[in-house]
Parts: C-alpha cells; structure tokens; sequence
C-alpha cells in the first residue's frame, strides 16, 4: 500500500524524502503511520523497478549547513511510475477493502475509475457487515460471560461497524447516482466525524 500511497503522491510533483513523509502524514495520517525505516526502502525499490527518479540537487552553499551533505534527493514519478500508479488505481481485489488497504485507496479515489470505485467501497462493506456479523455472534454468545464494560466495549465496535456500513452505504448510492450520469453531489463525511 505505500507503494501506491508514495506513487499517488509523487503524481502531484517531485519532492524530497522528508516532505514526502510529512505529506503521507497528512494525507494518511487517520489509517496509517509510516516511518522512514519503510518509506526510504520503498523509495529505493520503487527507484529500482524504474518507477521513480532519484535526482540529486545541489544545496546552496552560501546557507547555514543543517546537515553535512552537500545534495538534496529529490524523488520524481516515471512515465512507468505513472503507467504502474494506473494499475495500482484499476485494482479492486481483496486487498483494496482489508482495514490496510482501504484508506490508501480511498484517499486517491479522486484519481480512481469510478467502476473500480464502486467495486472497493462494496467490497469494503462486505468485509465490514461480515465482521460485525462474526462479533455479534460471538458476543450473543459469551454475553453470560462478559462483564458490563467489556461488553460494552464489544458493543462500541458493533456501533462503530454500523456507522461505517452505512456511510459506505451512502457513499456507493453517492458513486452510483453521479456514473449515472447524475449531478455530482459531496460525498458524506466518514464515520465519526460529527
């Protein structure tokens, strides 16, 4: 996933490993942490496979030193990095939908099919509803055993998958209506946000 997350990023323009963190950081900041001990390898295999440029820009000389490096990388998208970002976007399997996968692709659905936008925010309900399914059954049966503030606790999470299904619910009517041509219409805000 930071594959596509670094590559979606890299689309809006060229920038170097620190910014890039900070721009991960607030475009992901609510699903996913990501550090540099998994952001520079992911830059390194992405430069590898061809999918990114590193290019090293000379730092002003006249500046007050902060580091003792005489270059700035600066990281730039590939026409194959473009080309891979694409088929990263077309993909709707499995993993588009797991709890690690979701939010990255939801965070460039901007740039996503909206078929293939459909086929995720389904895929993401039917993960969830079979989840809570699983936790209400459990929680039926372990009632007798649980005391009131882990079945509380229990409950949250059923609350918390039911906020969610329906927002998805709303946001795939949302997708539906405007690929059918219908006028665009903003999108409700995500579970919680009240």
């Amino acid at each position: 996933m930071l594959e596509l997350a670094v590559l979606g990023l890299l689309a809006d323009g060229p920038t170097h490993g620190y910014a890039l963190k900070q721009r991960l950081s607030a475009v992901l900041g609510t699903f996913r942490a990501f550090s540099f001990g998994s952001l520079y390898p992911t830059l390194k295999r992405l430069t590898v496979a061809g999918f990114v440029l590193d290019q090293h820009v000379p730092v002003d000389v006249d500046a007050v030193p902060l580091t003792s490096r005489r270059s700035r990388v600066i990281y730039v998208i590939t026409p194959d990095g473009k080309e891979r970002l694409t088929d990263l976007l077309a993909d709707a399997g499995p993993q588009t939908w797991s709890d690690d996968g979701f939010g990255v692709h939801l965070a460039f659905f901007a740039r996503t099919p909206s078929p293939i936008r459909v086929r995720i925010l389904e895929g993401r309900r039917r993960r969830i509803e079979e989840g809570r399914e699983s936790r209400r059954s459990a929680l039926t049966r372990a009632a007798e055993r649980l005391d009131r503030y882990t079945a509380e606790l229990h409950q949250l999470g059923l609350d918390a998958a039911d906020r969610e299904v329906r927002w998805l619910d709303e946001l795939i009517a949302h997708e539906r209506e405007h690929h059918a041509g219908g006028p665009p219409c903003a999108y409700p805000d995500p579970p919680g946000a009240d």
